[in-house]
């Protein structure tokens, strides 16, 4: 192995003459280093780590892993007989490299999710943004509102693609609160923040289901279909107290100092809809939490500070950074990565604009400066309904996204291609990902009915 094989590309690699022997142990020191960066010196008498907080000792373990070689990624992994000599000095670019996976329209079970948590840590990301709540499901158990998991967390029947049909099958699932918090725990060890999101005033159709006085109508259903739906929340001081309670016992168990909220896609909102988000965003700065709300709540007067996700565009994020709050970088026009990888027919899952994995690695966030946080790709599941879809759209684009988000300076695709190949690849290959090859979809992976293209 050599330093060519680590992704993302690290600030500063200093390499030395020969090989050194694997270590039995990593000596690891305090150092006055940036936030989550680290010093790795390899040399014949040992390895010493130096790192200022756990986040750097765990992307500089993360790096003699990559150095290891991709059988370390195996669960009975092993460790090779030498490395390479020489010193690495790394931090990243930006402070929130995240990604969201949306639980709410296709279920992911507790295993799922540990393991797309594991995904992250060996990209050295650091925000898994779970998606709880949607028309399609309830995800978060909430002891004093039951109906939420039992009505809410289960449909009759999911659509088909973007046509209408239906499948008929029964889908549903929820995480109880000590689920939520082994995945809290298990990203914290490796230095992942879990960024909760319970989606309102719209998106919330399941919560409707659950308890219809929530709403304007004497009955609704969890939605079997997707899109935007015009259900909305009764924006009453009883659904506001409704929610009040919802999210306090959502910080009971995610210690993120960042809570979502949603505040998307809400057709025929009016000013009480409106304050109603405002006012629970102040809840949660009363709480000692920050709001975080995609760029449609820049319309809502009044605002308390918060972490605004820009989705819809690239000016979303320059005019709320304008505007006084936080950004965090996701627009649909470049790291969506439930869109389709290519224009080619036999794309198994052709929706969305083409995100190819060079646009992926081309990515810069149009928003500089102080109120930049940092970028996040996006994981909607609408038509991802296992984990093989789950791997499949998002690798190896997320590996390329990594590198967006860690490493700074010039990027070179013609550069990252061959170490994307001849390296990373094979590591997805030891984690298991059946990510979607890099000359097009394996024939098993193509449209039903779409033969696969020669290979």
């Amino acid at each position: 192995m050599s330093f060519d094989t680590l992704l993302p590309r690290p600030v500063s690699v200093t390499p030395a003459a020969g090989s050194c022997p694997w270590p039995s142990t990593v000596d690891v020191r305090s150092a006055s280093l940036p936030a989550e960066g680290y010093q790795l010196e390899i040399s014949p008498s040992g390895v010493v780590l130096h790192c200022g907080d756990l986040a750097g000792e765990v992307y500089g373990r993360q790096t003699l892993r990559q150095l290891a070689g991709p059988s370390a990624f195996r669960v009975a992994g092993f460790s090779p007989s030498s490395l390479p000599c020489g010193v690495v000095e790394d931090h990243p670019r930006f402070g929130w490299r995240g990604c969201l996976l949306d639980v709410a329209r296709h279920f992911r079970t507790k295993a799922e999710v540990l393991r797309f948590v594991d995904l992250l840590a060996a990209h050295k990301l650091n925000v898994l943004n779970l998606h709880l709540t949607d028309d399609q499901g309830w995800r978060f158990e909430v002891p004093e509102f039951p109906r939420l998991t039992s009505v809410g967390g289960w449909r009759p029947s999911s659509m088909v693609g973007s046509g209408g049909a239906q499948d008929g099958r029964p889908h549903g699932g929820f995480y109880t609160g000590d689920d939520l918090r082994e995945i809290v725990a298990y990203a914290a060890a490796r230095a992942i923040t879990v960024v909760p999101e319970i989606d309102i005033p719209g998106h919330a159709r399941a919560a409707l289901a659950a308890y219809p006085s929530l709403g304007t109508l004497d009955s609704y259903e969890v939605w079997t279909g997707w899109g935007i739906s015009t259900s909305l929340l009764d924006p009453s001081a009883s659904t506001l107290d409704f929610f009040r309670r919802v999210f306090d016992h959502l910080l009971e168990i995610f210690p993120s100092p960042v809570i979502a909220l949603g505040g998307d896609e809400t057709p025929g909102a009016t000013d009480e809809h409106r304050e109603f988000v405002r006012l629970l965003a102040e809840h949660l700065v009363a709480r000692g939490r920050t709001p975080m709300g995609w760029d449609e709540v820049l319309d809502i007067p009044d605002l308390p500070s918060m972490v605004i996700g820009s989705w819809q565009n690239e000016a979303a994020g320059v005019r709320a950074a304008s505007d006084g709050h936080d950004v965090v970088m996701c627009p649909e026009q470049h790291i969506y990565l439930d869109h389709r990888q290519s224009p080619e027919p036999d794309e198994p899952i052709p929706v969305g604009m083409v995100h190819t994995l060079e646009d992926v690695y081309a990515y810069e966030p149009a928003v500089t400066g102080p109120r930049l946080r940092g970028v996040q790709a996006q994981v909607w599941s609408e038509h991802l309904d296992s984990v093989r879809r789950v791997d499949y759209m998002a690798f190896p684009r997320l590996s390329a996204f990594a590198e967006v988000a860690w490493s700074s300076g010039t990027r070179d695709y013609a550069e990252f291609l061959p170490r994307l190949r001849d390296h990373h690849l094979p590591r997805l290959d030891a984690l298991g990902v059946e990510y979607r090859p890099l000359d097009g979809p394996h024939p098993w992976q193509t449209r039903p009915g779409v033969p696969g293209r020669p290979r």
